[in-house]
This record gives structure tokens, C-alpha cells and sequence, in this order.
């Protein structure tokens, strides 16, 4: 694949040259240039398996190159660990902030935790310093937040900021954002994006990693696609558009992007009346049926991820039934949901969904143990089989099935977590949103897998804040706002205007 000529990078900034990187002998980066300017913000594009997230772990000195070379304004440099990257002034914000949090310590002293770490001893800590330095940071970003306040106790929004103001603290130079508006509402997106102008002003470099076309051309100054381990192009933001990068991401055009595989829908599979729980869902009645995608959209906070969880038992119900092809689902526990004929692929997928520290054989046998099984000992082959058809069927881009669930990309882990359900007897899947950080080509496979459980007659009932894709996928869309079904459409029946009305005040239309 050929690569786009680019314009040599000013030497007072970040360039990367001929990155090569190998998993067990089959190449994920092949020779790839990417450059970044002080007080620019380079938005990183590319499908499922690209190369944008190797080239980032690299590039943050988690991953080490096998060829090429990095430079900082001008002067080569070598990055062995991440600790190496953050002393040439590179950090990255990864999408999991949890992660890069200490959950029982304060906002103060996360944000100073680097200074903390190499005290010389607590008996010299000078606490009122280290909060008054912290709230200094804070402000520089406009976050108005008690420093003694515990991480924990904070909103994801919140700890996303706080991650930021910790790399002001570090005196960094050029920030990874990875998909950092995925879990924002619109509202806090925008104040994320104000934040990323004042980097940006301040001559910090960002690059930008998001699945989220208009954010891209609405934020960044220059844009770079990958494909296949490549660099396809660099282009500035007005020089191209969506429907260029999304061809060139996928090699097809926008309206090949969301595929819809036809069904024939049948009887009445799941059915859920008066289902409440506090004023998170407030009396939720809906019907799915056998070959049926329902679509259940609303704004962050509508109350779709709490609905999702008491159809799969995650938590109690306060009143209201649920039957599964005209029996009682008695929702006690997962265990009890499973046994129904229900299971849940969840948002929080490296949390709930999978676990990332054991190999992609063992989290797709999970879910069916006991088949696998013979006099209480797992069969080792047959576990082997099952996970080798269900890679092959799903498409899991992987170096095999020994390989850590955790070392997969985004797109990749969310196939694992639907794979794990795929031989069970479940009549009814729920995906709570499944594209989330997810990109468009890994979005389009999870849309075919969505499609092909249709047509065997399961019933879908499929959670987003993302209208776009319930117009593309769903057969039914029922609009949640503050807890309740307040309007439902057919399929053609609706606009994306038509979900964002009711999504946002439909529920004044009620009598």
C-alpha cells in the first residue's frame, strides 16, 4: 500500500520514522512515519487492527520497536518503558482511567503523585503545599474541584481531568488522548475539548484518538489514517472529510458502513413489563421478538445501562416481570439470567465483559464450562476447538488463542465478549454500547455478528446514545429518557432528529 507524501515535520516537535513491530511473526506496523508538532493536535485514525494502538504503546514506551527511529526536535531518543517516555515528555491518558488512578488517595495528591513518589519521606511532605500546588493546576484547566476530595468519589469526567492536570504537573510536552470522549456526555466533551485548546496553546502536542468522525474535524489540525500496519495518509482537517477518511480507513465508501442483514422476525421472545428500580428506570415496558434488533436509545443518563443490568440480574428490581419466550425470568443474580436464556454484553467490557489477563481460549470457554467438561475435568482439545471456531467465525484478530485478552485492540476484546455467549442457549442478547471506543471497521463486524444472531432467531435488544447506528441496525427503537419508553418507532419511521427530540424532552408529549 502506498503512502501518501508528507510534509517534513518541524524539527521542534515529535517525528517518527519507519516504526516496525512484529507479534509472534506476524506484523502489525510496517515502516510507519507519524510526526507531531508542538501545539498541534493530530488526530490518529484507523479500523480494527490498523496499527494506531501498537504505534501509540510504542510511542509511550510501553511496546518497544523492533525497527525505526524516534526523534525529539531534532535529537534522537530511545524509549525502553513508559517511564523513559514520560522523561522525553511524552504521557498518555488512556481510555480506562481507573487504571492510572489511586482510587483511596485525593484529588491533590494524584495530581501530585510523581512528587509524592520521590519524597525524600512523609515527615517532609508539606501537605498545604501539595494542595495549593494542585489547585493551581486545576484551575489552569478550569476544574473546579476540592483537592481533598477521594478519586473514588468522582465522576468518570472528573477523573479524566484529573488525569490531565497530573501531565501539567509532569511538565509534559506531547499527550496521547485514547478515546477520550467515549465515555463523555456532550456537555463534558465540549469542556474536554476547551481543555485541549489550552494545551494546545500552551504548545503541548496531542494526539488524538477517537472513533468519533465529527469530534476529529471538529478539534484537530491534522489528520493521519493507518490500515493494515500502514500509514495510508496525513492530510490537514481541510483538506479532506468523513467520507475520505472513512474510505480510506475501510478501502469503502460511507454508505457501506453500516450493513443491515434482513431477518424474519417471529413470536414475542422477550417481554418485560412495569420494571423499575429507584429513578434510574421508572416503569419500563418493551417486546422483543425472534429475529428481532431493538434498539433502546436516549442521552448519558437516560437510564439504558441500568436497564441492561436488571435484565441481566446485576442488580434488583423494585417491582415489574420479565418473561423469555412466555416463561417467568426469575432475576435474581447473572446466574439466574443465564439460566433464562439471557446474557449481556456490557459496556465496561475490560471491567465486566472479559478478563484481561487471561488468554482469549479461556474467556471464550467461560461461558460453557460445563459442556467442555467431562467428569469434572476440562477437556484441553475440545476447549481448543471451540476457541479456534469461534476466532475464525468472529474474525478475532489475534496471534493465536493463547494470546492475553488484554493485548488485544478495543474492536478485538469486544468480539471475545460476545464469542464467550455464542454457543450457549441464549434466546436473548443484550448489547449495552457495543461500539463504544470502538472503531468503524471493527463497528461494521460487530453490526455483521448483531445480524447473523438475528437471522437465527434470537432477540436483540441493543443499548446506544448513538442514533446513527439504531437508524442503521435496529428493526425497533424505543427512546429512554429519565427512565422510561417515552416513544417508539419502526424502522424508517424515525430521523436522527426525531431520537434526539424525544431523547431530550419527548416525555412532555405524554399525556
Amino acid at each position: 500500500m502506498g503512502q501518501a507524501a508528507e510534509t517534513a515535520a518541524d524539527e521542534s516537535g515529535l517525528m517518527m520514522r519507519g516504526i516496525k513491530k512484529s507479534f509472534g511473526g506476524v506484523p502489525a506496523l510496517k515502516g510507519v512515519d507519524f510526526s507531531l508538532k508542538r501545539g498541534e493536535i493530530h488526530a490518529l485514525l484507523g479500523a480494527n487492527g490498523a496499527g494506531k494502538s501498537t504505534l501509540m504503546k510504542i510511542l509511550s514506551g510501553a511496546y518497544t520497536a523492533d525497527g525505526g527511529t524516534l526523534a525529539i526536535d531534532g535529537r534522537p531518543v530511545v524509549l525502553r518503558s513508559p517511564a523513559d517516555a514520560k522523561k522525553a515528555g511524552i504521557h498518555c491518558v488512556y481510555q480506562e482511567v481507573d487504571t492510572s488512578l489511586v482510587p483511596h488517595l485525593t484529588v491533590g495528591e494524584n495530581i501530585l503523585l510523581d512528587k509524592l513518589a520521590s519524597s525524600s519521606g512523609p515527615a517532609w511532605i508539606r501537605w498545604r503545599k501539595i494542595h495549593e500546588e494542585a489547585e493551581g493546576f486545576l484551575k489552569r484547566i478550569g476544574l473546579h474541584l476540592s483537592t481533598h476530595k477521594k478519586v473514588r468519589e468522582l465522576f468518570l469526567s472528573e477523573k479524566q481531568l484529573v488525569l490531565i492536570a497530573r501531565l501539567l504537573a509532569q511538565n509534559a510536552q506531547f499527550v496521547i488522548l485514547d478515546e477520550p470522549t467515549a465515555p463523555l456526555s456532550i456537555e463534558e466533551a465540549n469542556k474536554l475539548f476547551a481543555i485541549m485548546r489550552g494545551l494546545k496553546a500552551a504548545g503541548i502536542g496531542i494526539v488524538f484518538i477517537s472513533h468519533r468522525l465529527p469530534e476529529v474535524f471538529e478539534i484537530s489540525d491534522t489528520i493521519t489514517v493507518m490500515r493494515d500496519g500502514e500509514r495510508v495518509w496525513t492530510k490537514r482537517r481541510e483538506e479532506t472529510d468523513s467520507k475520505d477518511v472513512v474510505r480510506a480507513m475501510l478501502g469503502r465508501s460511507m454508505e457501506e458502513e453500516y450493513p443491515k442483514l434482513e431477518a424474519e422476525i417471529g413470536e414475542v421472545v422477550l417481554s418485560v413489563r412495569d420494571l423499575a428500580a429507584g429513578s434510574r428506570v421508572r416503569g419500563v415496558d418493551l417486546v422483543v421478538r425472534a429475529g428481532e434488533v431493538a434498539a433502546v436509545v436516549g442521552l448519558v443518563g437516560a437510564g439504558k445501562t441500568e436497564l441492561s443490568r436488571l435484565l441481566f440480574g446485576a442488580d434488583p428490581a423494585e417491582r415489574g416481570s420479565v418473561t423469555v419466550d412466555g416463561k417467568p425470568a426469575h432475576l435474581r443474580s447473572p446466574a439466574d439470567a443465564i439460566a433464562s436464556g439471557i446474557v449481556l454484553v456490557p459496556e465496561e467490557r475490560r471491567k465486566e465483559g472479559i478478563l484481561v489477563h487471561e488468554s482469549v481460549l479461556h474467556n471464550l470457554s467461560l461461558a460453557i464450562l460445563k459442556p467442555l467438561s467431562r467428569f469434572g475435568f476440562l477437556n484441553g482439545a475440545a476447549e481448543r476447538r471451540h476457541a479456534e471456531t469461534v476466532i475464525h467465525a468472529l474474525g478475532i484478530k489475534t496471534a493465536g488463542p493463547d494470546q492475553l485478552t488484554g493485548h488485544l485492540s478495543g474492536g478485538n476484546q469486544q468480539k471475545v465478549a460476545i464469542g464467550k455467549w455464542m454457543a450457549t442457549d441464549a434466546r436473548v442478547f443484550l448489547f449495552d454500547e457495543p461500539t463504544k471506543g470502538v472503531d468503524v471497521g471493527a463497528k461494521r463486524d460487530i453490526f455483521q455478528i448483531i445480524g447473523e444472531l438475528a437471522r437465527k432467531g434470537k432477540a436483540v435488544l441493543y443499548f446506544t446514545c448513538e442514533f446513527a447506528e439504531a437508524l442503521s441496525l435496529a428493526d425497533t427503537i424505543h427512546v429512554m429518557c429519565d427512565g422510561r419508553i417515552v416513544k417508539s418507532f419502526g424502522r424508517g419511521e424515525a430521523t436522527q432528529e426525531d431520537l434526539l427530540y424525544y431523547a431530550s424532552a419527548g416525555r412532555e408529549e405524554l399525556p
